[in-house]
C-alpha cells in the first residue's frame, strides 16, 4: 500500500553559532553543553510536538494531533526557548570551568522555523522518516534573511500556512512580515517573532503568583495525566468547557493570543463570572482575578498552579489570595461553593484525561536523546586543552 498523507505541524529548533562554537573550543565540554541545551529545548517542545530526528545542530519535531490550539502551540515554542535561556543562565552561574567552551557557551542561541502542511511516513535505513514537499520546505526555510529584520539570531519564523492553521492573527500579535523565495517552491509568506526581545520581556515581568505560603485557602487535586494535558484542559476554553459546569465560556483577547490581559466570560444561566488573567506562565501556573455578578462583590484573586507528581502525574493547586478583613466572610462563602463545584468538575476531568494516549497511534518512533554527562559543571579542564 502507498503511504497515507497526513496533515501536521512541523518545527525545527536550530542552534545558532554551532559551527563557530565547535571549531574554537574543547570538544569534550562543547559536546556536553550542546547535548544539555538541546535536551532542554526538545523537552520544552513536548507536547504538542514529538521528536522526528536530530540533524546535527538541529532537532526536527512534528505533531499530527487534530485541532492543536494555536495559542498553546506558540506557548510551546516560546516556552522551550525561555527554558533554554533560564538553563543557560543557571549553567553559567554554576560552572567554575574556564575552558574556552564554557566561556563561549553564551554565544549559542536558538532559532525556530514552524510550518503546516502534509507529509507521509516512509521506511529509510530501517526506521520511519517523514517525507513530502512541506517537510522539504520547512528545512529550506532555515536558510533565510530574517535575522536582518529582528536584529539577532534568536527568532521563531512561522509560515503563512502555519498561522492560518492556528487561526492566529500575526498583525494583532505584532509579528514581523517577511518573505523568502525558495527554489522550485517559489515565494513564501512568513511571520517572525524576535525571541530575544520576548525573553527580555518575560524575564522582566513582575510575577503575580499566589504562593502556597501566602495563600488564604488552597484546594489540591492529583490527576493521573501529564502536566501539559492538564494545563490545556484548564486554560483552553473549548477544553475547559468539557468538564466545568458553565453553560458557556467565551475568551476575549485583544492580541488573539492567550496571556496577561485575557478575559474569560463564564456564563451560568443569566449570570456571568469574569476572569481576567493577571499572570501567565505556561505550563507552571496562571493567576486570575475573578469578578462575580454580585453588587459590591470583591475581586477574588486565585493562582492555578501545576506541579509534577510521581510517575507522570500532575498535582494541581488552586490558591486563593488573602482577602481584606471586610471581605473575609464573602470569600469564605464563595470559596466553599467553589470547592464543591471544583471537586465535582475534577472528577469529570479525570474521566477525560486519565489513562488516555494523546499522541498519534501512528507516530514515528522517537530517536534516543544524546545524554549530557554534565562534565562542564563537574570536571573543569584547562583552557585550550584539546582531547
Amino acid at each position: 500500500m502507498l503511504p497515507k498523507a497526513e496533515t501536521a505541524y512541523f518545527a525545527i529548533a536550530d542552534i545558532s553559532g554551532y559551527t563557530s562554537f565547535l571549531a574554537a573550543v574543547e570538544l569534550d565540554h562543547a559536546q556536553d553543553i550542546i547535548a544539555d541545551f538541546m535536551d532542554t529545548v526538545v523537552k520544552g517542545l513536548r507536547p504538542p510536538f514529538r521528536l522526528a530526528k536530530f540533524e546535527g545542530d538541529a532537532a526536527f519535531v512534528y505533531t499530527t494531533a487534530g485541532n492543536v490550539d494555536g495559542s498553546l502551540l506558540q506557548d510551546a515554542i516560546e516556552g522551550a526557548y525561555f527554558k533554554f535561556r533560564r538553563r543557560l543562565r543557571s549553567v553559567r552561574q554554576a560552572s567554575t570551568c574556564e575552558c574556552q567552551a564554557c566561556v563561549a557557551m553564551g554565544d549559542l542561541d536558538f532559532k525556530f522555523v514552524v510550518h503546516h502542511g502534509e507529509m507521509v511516513k516512509q521506511k529509510m535505513g530501517g526506521r520511519e522518516e517523514l517525507a513530502g514537499r512541506d517537510v522539504i520546505l520547512v528545512h529550506r526555510l532555515l536558510k533565510n534573511t530574517v535575522a536582518e529584520k529582528v536584529g539577532g539570531r534568536a527568532y521563531v519564523l512561522y509560515s503563512e500556512a502555519a498561522m492560518r492553521a492556528m487561526g492566529a492573527d500575526p498583525v494583532a500579535q505584532g509579528l514581523i512580515a517577511h518573505h523568502e523565495t525558495v527554489d522550485v517552491i517559489g515565494d513564501v509568506t512568513l511571520w517572525a517573532r524576535d525571541l530575544d526581545a520576548a525573553w527580555r520581556e518575560e524575564d522582566a515581568q513582575v510575577r503575580n503568583e499566589v504562593t502556597r505560603g501566602d495563600a488564604y485557602a488552597t484546594l489540591e487535586f492529583d490527576i493521573a495525566a501529564p502536566r501539559e494535558t492538564v494545563w490545556e484542559y484548564l486554560s483552553v476554553p473549548g477544553q475547559w468547557r468539557k468538564w466545568w459546569d458553565a453553560d458557556d465560556i467565551t475568551e476575549e483577547s485583544g492580541k488573539g493570543r492567550r496571556g496577561v490581559g485575557t478575559r474569560n466570560h463564564c456564563a451560568h444561566g443569566n449570570h456571568t463570572n469574569i476572569e481576567e488573567t493577571l499572570d501567565w506562565r505556561p505550563v507552571d501556573y496562571y493567576t486570575v482575578g475573578i469578578t462575580l455578578p454580585i453588587p459590591g462583590a470583591p475581586k477574588i484573586v486565585m493562582t492555578r498552579a501545576l506541579l509534577d507528581g510521581p510517575d507522570g502525574t500532575t498535582h494541581l493547586e488552586l490558591r486563593v489570595a488573602k482577602p481584606k478583613p471586610k471581605d473575609k466572610a464573602f470569600v469564605d462563602g464563595a470559596a466553599a461553593k467553589f470547592a464543591e463545584r471544583m471537586t465535582a468538575g475534577i472528577a469529570r476531568l479525570r474521566t477525560m484525561v486519565e489513562g488516555r494516549q494523546f499522541a498519534s497511534s501512528t507516530a514515528v518512533e522517537e530517536p534516543t536523546m544524546q545524554p549530557s554527562t554534565g562534565r562542564f559543571l563537574t570536571e573543569p579542564v584547562k583552557s585550550g586543552a584539546q582531547r
